[in-house]
C-alpha cells in the first residue's frame, strides 16, 4: 500500500523531495505501507495555502461551518469500520477497541464541536464594550501514534469549527488513518487549502510547523523533549502554544502482581 502523497490545497500532491518510509505493522514487524517524508518546503507550500484559505475561512457563518462538520462526521460513521482497520494495522490496537473505542471517540470529537457551535457565543456584550472571539489564524498540528485518529480528531475538529485553517503532521510511524481522514474532509467539500496534511519526522516536518512564520498556533501531543523544541522554535515568532507531553499514563506492575493478568487487562 503506497500512500505517497501529501494533502496540500485541495489535493493529493507529491513531495518537494522524494523521500520514503516504511510503514510497520507492529503485531507482524512487517511493513505493510509506505508513505514520503516531507521537507521543509512541503510544510512551506501547506502554510501557504493554508494561510490562503484563511481569508475565506475565517469569514464563513456558522451555519456554512456547521455545514462542513455535518457532513464530515457523516462520512467519518460510513467509515468506521475502515478506521478501525487501519488503526490496527498501523499501531497494533486490537480491532474491537480499535473501532468500538479509538474510532468512535475520535468521531465524538466532531460531534461535540458541531454541538457547542451550534450554539457558541462569538460575540457578547460585557459593560460597554463587546468580547468578540475570532478564529486564531492557521494551526499547526503534531500529533502520536498510541490514539492516532483521537488525537488527531481532538485538535482538527475544533479548529475547523472557530473558522482556522491547519496544517496536520500526524505521527509517521501510524498516519494511514489520518490520511483516510483528510480524504473524507475533502469529499465533505470542505474549501481547498482549510486542512493540509504533511506526513514526516518530527526533527523536520514538526520543527519547520513550528517556526514557520506563517503558522499562528501550534498544538502538540508529544514528548517532553519535542514539546520543549516547538516551544522554543514558536517563540520567535509569538505562537500561541499548546502542548500535551511525556507518558502521563502509564501501567505500574508492582513485583507481587499477576504479570498475566495485568498485560491482559492493560
Amino acid at each position: 500500500m503506497d500512500r505517497l502523497q501529501f494533502y496540500i490545497d485541495g489535493a493529493w500532491v507529491d513531495p518537494v523531495t522524494p523521500s520514503v518510509l516504511d510503514v510497520t505493522n507492529p503485531a507482524t514487524e512487517e511493513s505493510f505501507a509506505r508513505i514520503s517524508l516531507g521537507s521543509h518546503a512541503d510544510v512551506d507550500r501547506a502554510a501557504h495555502a493554508a494561510r490562503r484559505a484563511f481569508a475565506g475561512y475565517s469569514q464563513t457563518s456558522v451555519e456554512e461551518r456547521l455545514g462542513y462538520l455535518h457532513r464530515i462526521i457523516e462520512g467519518f460513521r460510513a467509515n468506521l469500520p475502515e478506521l478501525g482497520r487501519m488503526m490496527t494495522l498501523e499501531m497494533g490496537a486490537p480491532i474491537t477497541f480499535a473501532t468500538e473505542r479509538q474510532a468512535t471517540v475520535a468521531l465524538f470529537h466532531f460531534e461535540e464541536a458541531a454541538r457547542v457551535l451550534a450554539s457558541y457565543r462569538f460575540e457578547e456584550p460585557m459593560g460597554p464594550g463587546l468580547i468578540r472571539r475570532e478564529p486564531i489564524g492557521v494551526c499547526g498540528l503534531i500529533t502520536p501514534w498510541n490514539w492516532p485518529l483521537n488525537q488527531v480528531a481532538s485538535k482538527v475538529a475544533p479548529a475547523l469549527a472557530t473558522g482556522c485553517t491547519v496544517v496536520l503532521k500526524p505521527s509517521e510511524i501510524a498516519p494511514l488513518s489520518a490520511m483516510r481522514l483528510a480524504e473524507i474532509i475533502h469529499d465533505a467539500g470542505v474549501p481547498p487549502g482549510v486542512f493540509n496534511l504533511v506526513n514526516g519526522h518530527g526533527p523536520v516536518v514538526g520543527e519547520a510547523i513550528a517556526s514557520h512564520p506563517g503558522i499562528d498556533m501550534v498544538s502538540i501531543t508529544g514528548s517532553t523533549g519535542a514539546g520543549i523544541k516547538v516551544a522554543k522554535l514558536a517563540a520567535d515568532s509569538v505562537k500561541r502554544v499548546a502542548q500535551e507531553l511525556g507518558g502521563k499514563s502509564a501501567n505500574i506492575i508492582l513485583p507481587d502482581a499477576n504479570l498475566a493478568a495485568a498485560v491482559t487487562e492493560g
